[in-house]
């Protein structure tokens, strides 16, 4: 039985609320570069969900509208433990960042400047691109994304990137593609 077909009753609300307060403390670069902390946590520490099932969240997390660390934590949150889970997931997730940004607001006029703290910041700059491209390679490996087909990762980027076309319209041409070349393999007797 898998991570995702077993049933968390047992998954204290509490360590679910902990865990998601540690991955909001220490999420610097926005929701992107909380994957591998949240991952690490939620699929290799707790083994609450299997890495496949963890992607799926993912990708169900980004096509949904709103914050994408806050549904990504909703969505775990409900898998493991329903509606209260969703709720102590968010509230865990947020609730550091919040405080930290109220902190960070109120001694922002007297930090402003600061050449020390301009330079840590400058020094984090990398790290959170780092924390960014972690997720992309293990999507990739996931979606089992191969030198065959990462050309096409890459063109999207490169037309979104060099010739400003929409995401919006990628996606869609993605969409339809992929369906035609399923219904192609379908009519040659292959699996995709």
């Amino acid at each position: 039985m898998s991570a995702s077909e077993k049933s968390y009753k047992g998954v204290g609300l509490r360590t679910l609320f902990a865990s998601f307060c540690k991955i909001g403390a220490f999420t610097i670069g926005g929701g992107y570069a909380m994957i591998p902390l949240m991952e690490k946590e939620i699929v290799d520490r707790h083994g609450w969900l299997d890495r496949e099932t963890f992607m799926d969240v993912l990708s169900l997390s980004q096509a949904m509208p709103g914050i994408f660390a806050v549904n990504m934590a909703s969505n775990i949150g409900y898998r493991l433990r329903g509606v209260v889970g969703s709720i102590a997931a968010v509230l865990g997730n947020i609730l550091l960042p919040i405080l930290i940004i109220i902190a960070w607001a109120s001694c922002f006029r007297f930090l402003k400047g600061n050449p020390y703290l301009e330079a840590i910041f400058k020094g984090i700059r990398p790290a959170v691109v780092a924390l960014i491209a972690s997720p992309v390679f293990t999507m990739a490996m996931t979606a089992n994304l191969r030198w065959r087909n990462a050309w096409i990762p890459v063109a999207a980027a490169l037309l979104i990137w060099l010739l400003g076309v929409s995401p919006i319209l990628i996606i869609l041409c993605a969409g339809v593609g992929g369906y035609a070349y399923g219904k192609y393999l379908e009519r040659k007797g292959e699996t995709a």
